[in-house]
């Protein structure tokens, strides 16, 4: 594994800056070319990043980029469709040092053209509004009810009690929305972080990385502390991604994984982009579980029908029993981290066993 990357002024990664203008340098030239969209996704992803991690790089650390700016306006005015992810390029260079103000006319642009209108999802045009907001403009202006719609659909604990990805991600997007990630109170009802705590819990029992790393930046920027067992157990695998030289590799690896714990630990104060990365292409590859915990427990309780309730210290003995020791070890400590009754009252499905009565 090499500890050389060469930008226009080649360093050693001796720093956190060097360490992170070095995972600039691997996405911006060493995964994708710059006409695949993944590139201005993923790219859009690393520099978010930085920016909410208060990140300050040297100028040279932003030179893969500099072609991109230049023309940001042209790609925009051709490729409207990803306006969201050429708008947060363009923020988050200048954000980040590059000199110039594209990314002001781009967000009037944005504004003017009603780019938002073709937009179906709530969550979409907020971040379409945070991010034009960041040059003053408001392109939903009109939209009073937006937020309120954002906190009532996140403040329904019993979605995000069941294994739903697509809704576990949005609520944590919408808190990274309403809290210009950490920047300001958010106001959620507790209901909400309700939610939060529950969709934690449901990545815990899957042992989900990626997922449970969005969840605890989403709860400190929502002005909470995330369970310690949690924490301690990302801060754990964290150490356990493998980082290697790889060519193609990178096609199918886990850099978003990679990338949401690392944010998660500069978050929580814990450090973050400690790895030094080898030159070239890297693939991300991050530790797999053992055990299935949240499978085990969901086929428990649907087999259980008829006798199964609401009630987890009721269910507690006839669930154990049926669960490998490696399950029951995750189960265990998913009870200490919060008040694991109420979110089984939902996960439990009881209710519903009057459908088929």
């Amino acid at each position: 594994m090499g500890s050389v990357v060469h930008l226009d002024i080649p360093f050693r990664q001796t720093t956190r800056e060097a360490r992170q203008s070095a995972l600039i340098q691997c996405f911006a030239r060493e995964r994708r070319p710059e006409t695949d969209v993944f590139w201005l996704k993923e790219n859009a992803e690393v520099l978010n990043i930085m920016v909410s991690s208060g990140t300050t790089l040297p100028r040279e650390a932003l030179s893969p980029f500099d072609a991109v700016y230049d023309s940001l306006d042209r790609r925009l005015g051709f490729f409207p469709q990803y306006y969201r992810f050429l708008l947060s390029l363009g923020l988050d260079l200048e954000d980040l040092g590059l000199a110039g103000t594209k990314a002001s006319r781009a967000a009037e642009w944005v504004a003017s053209e009603g780019l938002v209108g073709a937009e179906l999802s709530d969550l979409q045009r907020a971040e379409a509004r945070r991010l034009c907001l960041r040059r003053g403009v408001d392109p939903v202006s009109g939209d009073a009810g937006l937020d309120d719609r954002l906190r009532a659909f996140g403040s329904r604990r019993a979605t995000f009690a069941l294994p739903n990805k697509k809704a576990a991600y949005e609520l944590t997007h919408i808190v990274f929305y309403l809290s210009e990630y950490g920047q300001r109170a958010p106001d959620l009802p507790a209901a909400f972080v309700d939610s939060l705590t529950f969709a934690g819990t449901i990545a815990f029992l899957e042992m989900n990385l990626d997922l449970l790393a969005e969840v605890c930046i989403a709860l400190r920027f929502a002005g909470q502390v995330p369970p310690q067992t949690w924490e301690r157990w990302l801060a754990a695998q964290a150490r356990n991604f493998v980082l290697e030289a790889d060519a193609t590799g990178w096609m199918s690896d886990d850099y978003h994984p990679y990338l949401m714990v690392q944010w998660f630990l500069s978050t929580a104060g814990l450090g973050g982009f400690g790895a030094a990365l080898p030159e070239g292409g890297v693939r991300f590859t991050a530790p797999k579980p053992h055990a299935a915990p949240l499978r085990e427990l969901s086929e428990c309780i649907y087999r259980l029908e008829g006798v199964r309730n609401g009630d987890w210290s009721a269910m507690r003995n006839l669930v154990d029993p049926h669960l490998s020791l490696e399950a029951r070890e995750v189960v265990e400590a998913a009870e200490s981290a919060i008040d694991f009754d109420a979110f089984f009252h939902d996960f439990s499905r009881a209710s519903a066993q009057e459908l088929s009565a």
